[in-house]
């Protein structure tokens, strides 16, 4: 391969990170660029994942390396479609892959689901994670909250949401969001799943932790549970959903301890409207469903209406279209074979690429991210002699320039992260922290070029 390949990736999340660092291992003599629209690297590992889960977020190091390694050049602050478009890229680069990943909330489609109290989880999350482009405050007026959904995000909303503000105040939350927290009246919050307690989609750690907040009661209810509700020789059984169930028969046991708040775990429910007065949310309708003999769950007819005066849901993520690439608008994902992307007819768009969930949909983890990556830049690297030599051999650096976008790099990442742990290392709160995010911006983008 003599080809002096040139690469922009759009999107700086693991996605991405891992797909310019495979390429680079694979094809040394790259130049890869790879722009953001946020000011900050590392995407949903900094602004999607729960500010109280320091070992998820261990993946930073990894992707710190990757990046301050130098082989990959990171431009933040950079929108794609307005500050650069898909004819500008490919006139500085012979592929440009997309790993821009599903931010948004998958549609939930009962009545009542616009009322003012009604709430994407994926929104939520970006507050309490500092997400510069979400309002710094948030309604947190309710007293009892529902939370929709049995994976991860649902139980980090609905532990972030029970959860005591000081016990969050060694985690980086910005000054914002422990004040918010602060002052919410919450004393109730109930999750939501459609199927059984063996169908979670939790991981054992999550659900144990959940079990460990303080001032906090868990509480579970027989009605979803029989003497013979999990099956440890079914097929399919691992020994992750056998710790989970041992989890759940101790809270079967445990007695409630009198805590301010309460967390419930109801099963077999699926919602059916959202009750509302006044314009807000005054409560929710579920119809009871019961398991059938294949995993899945049939209703029963019967309706049960709970007094909440906030839902959140949190049902998955949903990827955004993009300017002038081919986007599936019913599964929320660019239109693409093995990561290469293709129009409507199925033909290959020659030079543009897709990986993570933007590619595949918002399902898997961090291993499912490097496979795909890994199988995004062996067919660009096959497509090599097909991929069409751009105008100019220059980063595009030069038309943001010439635009006037106050584009960061890495260097000015690194000084930003430098500002955080400092703040971090002064907050006269009597914890530990490591660091506190800046939130604002334009305040990270004048930390990121402040002169030497």
């Amino acid at each position: 391969m003599s080809k002096q390949l040139r690469v922009a990736i759009i999107g700086s999340g693991p996605a991405g990170i891992y797909a310019g660092n495979i390429l680079h291992t694979k094809h040394p003599e790259v130049t890869i660029d790879l722009f953001d629209s946020l000011p900050a690297p590392y995407g949903l590992i900094r602004y999607g994942v729960a500010p109280d889960h320091p070992r998820i977020k261990g993946i930073v190091n990894s992707l710190h390396e990757m990046l301050n390694a130098g082989s990959i050049h990171f431009f933040g602050n950079v929108e794609f479609g307005v500050d650069l478009t898909l004819a500008d890229l490919r006139e500085h680069y012979h592929a440009v892959i997309f790993a821009t990943g599903a931010i948004k909330d998958a549609e939930l489609n009962v009545p009542g689901i616009n009322l003012d109290g009604s709430f994407g989880a994926a929104d939520f999350v970006s507050w309490y994670d500092g997400h510069p482009d979400v309002p710094l405050t948030w309604p947190l007026t309710a007293q009892k909250a529902a939370v929709l959904g049995n994976g991860n995000v649902a139980l980090d909303v609905a532990r972030v949401l029970a959860k005591h503000a000081d016990d969050m105040l060694k985690t980086d939350i910005p000054a914002n969001v422990y004040q918010g927290l602060k002052a919410s009246p919450v004393t109730d919050v109930h999750v939501f799943g459609r199927r059984g307690p063996q169908q979670i989609k939790f991981t054992p750690i999550e659900l144990r932790e959940l079990g460990e907040v303080e001032n906090v009661d868990i509480v579970v209810y027989e009605e979803d549970f029989g003497d013979d509700w999990f099956d440890e020789d079914a097929e399919g059984v691992t020994n992750q959903h056998r710790v989970m169930a041992r989890i759940m028969d101790e809270w079967r046991e445990r007695e409630l301890t009198g805590a301010s708040r309460r967390l419930h775990l109801h099963f077999y429910h699926s919602p059916v409207e959202i009750l509302g007065a006044d314009g807000k949310v005054v409560g929710i309708r579920f119809e009871r469903n019961r398991p059938l003999a294949d995993g899945k769950v049939e209703g029963t007819g019967e309706h049960r209406d709970f007094d909440v005066q906030a839902v959140y849901r949190a049902i998955g993520y949903f990827g955004s279209e993009l300017p002038e690439v081919p986007f599936d608008d019913k599964l929320g994902v660019i239109r693409n074979v093995a990561g290469r992307v293709v129009d409507q007819t199925g033909n290959t768009v020659a030079g543009l690429y897709a990986t993570g969930w933007i590619k595949r949909g918002p399902v898997g983890l961090i291993g499912h991210t490097k496979s795909d990556a890994l199988e995004t830049i062996e067919n660009l690297l096959a497509d090599i002699d097909q991929l069409v030599d751009p105008v100019s051999t220059e980063s595009a650096t030069a038309e943001l320039q010439a635009r006037g976008v106050r584009f960061t790099n890495w260097q000015g990442w690194l000084k930003l992260n430098e500002h955080e742990l400092a703040l971090g290392a002064a907050d006269s709160s009597h914890v530990t922290r490591e660091r506190v995010k800046v939130v604002s911006r334009e305040e990270q983008v004048a930390i990121s070029n402040l002169k030497d």
